[in-house]
């Protein structure tokens, strides 16, 4: 993960940003692919690691519950075809249906082995965290707050975000959810939402893509069939208990689908959704799933 904006609110006189900045620096250098001498560097080259640092086995195990529950929908080792498809290190990157076929053995996140300590991976495998990671440091910041007896605060990085308590004015966190259109200018807002004791994040297709051959190319990437995932769906918000979850699913929600989203908020325990996405005749839609019908204003 690159250096991403963040922004931390909290009711309390201790200025945490110095430890703040640290932890997300030290985070950085265990998560972020695009350091040679990170942990997760360190294990896409030798196949094993032991873990330097707390951060990489709470995103491991996140991971795995979202993987399992989301039928493999969101999966980690995707990162041989995220860089193949030009969306990692290299972004002139092109691919072909054969290479496609040839990478689709190193994708399975059942293949990764790992506990508290340590984890291990098959030879050819590259995990890639980029789907979950910015909910993962949301996740440790909250972690950081907690321990210094803060309980009223609003975490977000790069556009996921954790809440608990109540703002200065004492009313629970407003969020804004941004319209998802390439058009729209960037702040928009399609809804906003009230979070409180707990975490939001949302995925969608509007800003990460490239055109090949007349085609928008998403960074979105199914990692059931290898190739860039283009539906109906726009963007997908998800409630969840921590924003690692929340980010995780988010991503599930649009490899799957606006009617398979839907399935899958609906039958796990603890997460809810808000989905936008296109109606036929060219205008959007949105699905909000029970819980959250009184916590979502829709502002179009």
């Amino acid at each position: 993960m690159g250096p991403i904006p963040y922004s931390i609110k909290y009711l309390g006189e201790v200025n945490y940003q110095q430890e703040i900045d640290s932890l997300l620096i030290a985070f950085n250098q265990s998560l972020s692919t695009y350091l040679d001498d990170s942990e997760i560097s360190e294990l896409n080259r030798l196949d094993s690691l032991v873990f330097r640092s707390s951060y990489f086995f709470p995103v491991l195990k996140g991971s795995q519950e979202v993987y399992e529950n989301s039928e493999g929908a969101f999966d980690p080792t995707v990162g041989p075809l995220v860089n193949a498809w030009g969306f990692g290190k290299n972004k002139d990157a092109r691919i072909d249906s054969l290479q496609v076929d040839s990478l689709l053995q190193f994708v399975g996140f059942d293949q990764i082995r790992f506990d508290e300590n340590q984890v291990q991976k098959p030879a050819g495998f590259y995990l890639d965290f980029s789907a979950s990671a910015k909910g993962a440091a949301v996740d440790e910041v909250v972690r950081f707050l907690s321990t210094r007896g803060v309980d009223c605060w609003m975490v977000e990085i790069g556009g996921e975000v954790a809440c608990a308590g109540l703002n200065d004015s004492g009313k629970a966190w407003k969020i804004g959810i941004q319209k998802p259109t390439r058009e729209a200018e960037y702040g928009e807002m399609f809804a906003t939402t009230y979070v409180k004791d707990q975490a939001m994040a949302t995925s969608g297709n509007y800003r990460n893509y490239y055109e090949m051959d007349g085609a928008m190319v998403s960074h979105t990437l199914n990692p059931r069939t290898g190739y860039p995932e283009v539906r109906s769906i726009l963007s997908a918000s998800v409630f969840a208990e921590n924003c690692t979850l929340a980010d995780g699913y988010a991503t599930a929600c649009m490899v799957k689908g606006v009617e398979e989203a839907i399935e899958m908020i609906e039958k796990i325990e603890g997460i809810d959704g808000f989905l936008i996405y296109s109606d036929p005749e060219g205008g959007m839609d949105y699905y909000v799933s029970p819980n959250l019908r009184k916590q979502i204003e829709v502002l179009n």
